[in-house]
């Protein structure tokens, strides 16, 4: 039995180790909300928070975040209130299809987290997901207003 601690809460899991940590959270543990996109960690669709750092849970196996603080969407709102970074999508109304959303607004609250006032230069280096639909304008936008929040 694997141990993870999910939006602060301890979870126990009986997957194989070599399980990507993407499919233990929608299909062992049912959060819907972390999306397949590529499966090869290039477009950010399952972006997460692995303590406190985006990473992409299509490539990190179940050994690999065994014992270590996960984040999904599901836990970025905090006591019933919507993170910035979410309110600040709404705002903006960046979704448009909105598939790759949740994975794009992990990592922007990652990247708020650990460079609170990011240039445009720091969000380009940063956000390096893919959204199909090209919401980028919007997605900047929507950094910088929360970033003043």
């Amino acid at each position: 039995m694997a141990r993870l601690t999910v939006n602060g809460h301890v979870r126990h899991v009986d997957d194989d180790p070599d399980t990507p940590l993407l499919w233990v959270l929608r299909d062992t543990l049912g959060m819907a909300g972390t999306k397949y996109g590529c499966g090869i960690a290039q477009c950010g669709a399952c972006t997460v928070h692995v303590d406190g750092v985006a990473a992409r849970s299509c490539a990190l196996t179940l050994a690999a975040v065994e014992g270590k603080a996960i984040t999904t969407i599901e836990g970025l709102a905090a006591n019933g209130l919507l993170h910035r970074v979410q309110q600040a999508w709404i705002a903006h109304d960046v979704p448009q299809c909105g598939y790759c959303q949740s994975g794009m607004i992990m990592a922007v609250a990652a990247l708020l987290k650990q460079t609170p006032h990011p240039t445009d230069a720091e969000i380009d280096a940063a956000i390096t997901n893919i959204c199909r639909c090209g919401t980028y304008q919007r997605v900047r936008a929507a950094i910088h207003s929360a970033a003043s929040a």
